[in-house]
């Protein structure tokens, strides 16, 4: 009888011992599927303000360069005033993405080539004074953009 007690509790010990292990384990995949699940949400969402800060400076950019091209033309006052006012509509959805890529990217070189692609896209509208200024100001914007873009590629490269 003795015997038979005595594999029963070490029967119901090593019952308890999988249990908690198995749990334990269970426990582990878990916080490692919310770990990779988190990382790739931020993954995406760096990505998204990475696009959306570019996309957002290259339709200021453009939208600049009309302007511009169409003060250097002596167009219309009403159309130089309505490029004035969409100039001014783009400059402002630039903003959010910018402070979307400052939140989710901390690293010098990113945000040194987004303040550098954002500072020649908007120095445009200094560069109103000839057809040559204009576009050497578009270009080195759009130079800048790209610099912009393939910092951050490697950037989000490593951090995948």
């Amino acid at each position: 009888m003795l015997l038979a007690l005595v594999t029963a509790a070490i029967a119901v010990v090593g019952t308890l011992l999988g249990s908690f292990i198995s749990g334990r384990f269970q426990e582990r995949a878990a916080e490692r599927s919310v770990r990779v699940s988190h990382g790739e949400t931020i993954r995406r969402d760096r990505l998204e303000a990475v696009t959306a800060l570019a996309c957002a400076a290259s339709d200021h950019r453009r939208t600049m360069w009309m302007r511009g091209d169409a003060v250097l033309k002596g167009s219309e006052a009403e159309l130089i005033q309505s490029l004035r006012r969409e100039s001014h509509q783009t400059r402002s959805q630039v903003t959010r993405p910018l402070v979307a890529m400052r939140v989710l990217i901390t690293d010098p070189a990113v945000r040194t080539a987004a303040d550098h692609m954002i500072t020649l896209t908007y120095a445009i509208r200094d560069h109103f004074g000839s057809t040559e200024e204009l576009t050497a100001a578009r270009e080195a914007a759009m130079v800048a953009h790209d610099q912009f873009v393939d910092t951050a590629a490697r950037y989000l490269a490593q951090h995948d």
